[in-house]
């Protein structure tokens, strides 16, 4: 299966989670395992000679796109939560999102300094979890590497927000 042929195992549901909102639903394509292993490969190939060590990902859908990435880049991975959801001491960042605010927290001992970090979401629309996780991952010590996303919205230019950074989705809207 070629990349270009991903676009089409992605769902369009309006006003979810909220009126005015057009979610853009990636279970389709996670369910096909030839789409999933295309999507989870093309993610990869971009950064494949940075020597990362990290994948870094947001709950819930991040790390269903971050952990086998980890894989794919024989590195290790780091699960960015909700708050209250780590069991150990934990640093946070609050950042804004399409339709409101939230909190993000990573453990504190999760990433060494120097470690090169790559940061990888199912979807990227203004860019507040995105930025989010870099807060987290610089405070720590971690070299951000990239950003990579299965889908991005287009419509928010959120890649103004990560200039400087290597970022790269499969598929755009």
């Amino acid at each position: 299966m070629e990349v270009d042929e991903l676009v089409r195992y992605i769902r369009s549901i309006p006003d979810f989670p909220v009126k005015g909102v057009l979610f853009r639903d990636i279970t389709p394509l996670l369910k096909d395992r030839d789409a999933f292993k295309t999507a989870v490969s093309g993610l990869a190939d971009n950064f494949r000679d940075c020597n990362v060590d990290l994948v870094s990902a947001v709950e819930a859908r991040g790390f269903i796109i971050g952990a086998p990435l980890a894989i794919e880049l024989s590195a290790g991975f780091v699960p960015i939560r909700k708050p209250g959801k780590l069991p150990y001491d934990s640093i946070r960042e609050e950042y804004s999102l399409e339709y409101g605010t939230n909190v993000l927290e990573m453990h504190r001992d999760a990433i060494k300094p120097g470690e090169k970090v790559l940061i990888a979401d199912d979807l990227i629309a203004t860019g507040g979890t995105a930025i989010a996780c870099k807060n987290l991952i610089e405070r720590s010590g971690g070299i951000v590497v990239g950003f990579v996303f299965l889908v991005e919205l287009t419509e928010f230019n959120a890649r103004e927000q990560l200039k400087g950074y290597d970022v790269y989705s499969l598929l755009k809207f």
